[in-house]
């Protein structure tokens, strides 16, 4: 920044300070004092506020094996439950969950209890082919409904999800798969995206092809209609398995430390690292920020435009705002086509 640079600073505006969640630098100095003073209580009193349990904690942070600190140990609960199961009981079952805003401009609704329905039946369907609690489950989608509800499905039962990026080749998928010890795959025949319908089944033949011998199922969505090939025995579409499927599934209560999900690094400066996130601490992150960084109210349309394939897109599409019992934009394409004037027509 050059000297001759003029800042311009814009604050909101009165009321929106008055009924922010953090109400003005005092409120916001007064919870950082809040969590100083006592971090344990801090942040188990926001655990037992904002997350229902099945079993509750009697220990908010283990130190003795540090530096893998363990919070909310010996409690139990289920990320699908607190995302989808509670807002339905809370009342909110007919309110819109996800807007879902195709590559072509289609646009789909889905309410809490619709949501949630789709979510067993494709827990349901995992169920069907094996897949339990602590199984590794990659998914390989693009931006969609179907990908919100496969990894709640996934969290549902138990299962760890890994997603991989809808643009990643072949070789990045099967690096994922064999890494994690995935035993089932979650694919698309196609994607729509910039105007243009591209593969993903075809790649993760490819990939599947090269050695992934721990996979033994393969789910795949109907997405743009293309030709698809199917191995008999180990791929099905989805359509047909989720049919057969009860709209109803008792969630898994799992340890709040229990895996929800790896992560893998892009692998731009080396071998791709899998992070993992635990279940408790992490669903309480996202809840917290969804409330205290964007101030989600009761009536607001929340965005975020990164992918399902990216940690943003995990905790900002599939499980903050549903957790917060809010409505949220899930976009498919790029926000220039077909000009570049979509993004704020969206908007």
């Amino acid at each position: 920044m050059t000297s001759e640079t003029t800042q311009k600073f814009y604050y909101p505006s009165e009321e929106v300070v008055k009924n922010a969640a953090v109400s003005g630098m005092d409120a916001y100095k007064a919870l950082c004092a809040e969590a100083e003073k006592d971090y344990e209580g801090f942040w188990g009193a926001r655990a037992k506020e904002l997350l229902d349990w099945q079993t509750p904690f009697t220990q908010v942070l283990d130190e003795s094996n540090a530096p893998f600190f363990k919070w909310f140990a010996d409690g139990k609960l289920n990320v699908s439950y607190n995302c989808l199961d509670r807002q339905v009981k809370n009342g909110l079952g007919d309110k819109v969950a996800l807007i879902f805003e195709g590559d072509k401009g289609d646009v789909t609704k889905v309410t809490y209890s619709d949501l949630l329905s789709r979510v067993c039946k494709f827990a349901n369907a995992l169920r069907s082919q094996g897949v339990k609690k602590g199984d590794r489950v990659v998914i390989y989608l693009p931006m969609s409904i179907e990908g919100v509800v496969a990894m709640q499905a996934c969290a549902r039962i138990g299962a760890t999800h890994s997603i991989v990026f809808g643009g990643f080749s072949a070789q990045s998928l099967s690096d994922r798969i064999n890494d994690a010890g995935a035993v089932l795959l979650i694919t698309s025949d196609g994607q729509n995206r910039g105007g243009k319908a591209l593969p993903l089944k075809s790649i993760a033949d490819e990939a599947l092809a090269s050695g992934c011998p721990t996979i033994k199922s393969v789910i795949v969505v109907k997405r743009t209609g293309a030709e698809t090939a199917m191995v008999a025995g180990r791929d099905f579409w989805a359509d047909d398995l989720v049919a057969q499927q009860s709209d109803v599934c008792e969630p898994e209560w799992v340890e709040a430390e229990h895996p929800l999900f790896l992560l893998y690094t892009s692998g731009s400066t080396g071998k791709p690292k899998g992070v993992q996130h635990s279940t408790g601490g992490y669903l309480l992150h996202a809840i917290l920020t969804m409330k205290y960084t964007f101030d989600i109210k009761p009536d607001d349309v929340f965005w975020c435009t990164a992918d399902i394939g990216w940690v943003t897109g995990h905790t900002y599409i599939t499980y903050g705002p549903l957790a917060c019992g809010a409505t949220e934009v899930v976009f498919e394409g790029v926000p220039t086509y077909p000009d570049a004037g979509r993004f704020w027509k969206m908007i």
